[in-house]
């Protein structure tokens, strides 16, 4: 049977409480579910995955960033804004210039494994 969306379901409506009964404790509150689904909305644009894919090679300052993606620093400026907020990257500052880095190992094994997935 297929729900108005064309999504399948089942013929008739059943619970199976010993499954419930396993999956419920197991379920991560609902401010942390959020907190997830903002973090993967970090990953939905390109441009923020191309800052990282270049910060993977190097640690880069803004105009650096913009020159090798082709960007002004205004918009790479923004993206890197969203991906500090979001713990993804850091930087810091020497003299007059401000280097970025990804924030740490786990930024590349979600790139990583989100590549590998749509490779399969």
């Amino acid at each position: 049977m297929f729900d108005p969306n064309g999504v399948e379901r089942c013929d008739e409506h059943c619970t199976h409480g010993e499954i419930i009964r396993q999956v419920e404790p197991d379920m991560p509150v609902d401010e942390k579910l959020y907190d997830l689904a903002e973090l993967f909305k970090i990953f939905g644009d390109t441009t923020r995955i191309r800052i990282l894919y270049v910060l993977f090679e190097a640690e880069m300052c803004v105009c650096d960033i913009a020159e090798v993606l082709h960007m002004t620093q205004s918009a790479i400026s923004h993206q890197l804004r969203l991906l500090k907020q979001a713990k993804l990257v850091k930087n810091r500052r020497e003299g007059k210039t401000v280097y970025y880095a990804l924030a740490d190992d786990h930024v590349r094994t979600i790139i990583d494994q989100g590549m590998e997935h749509i490779e399969e």
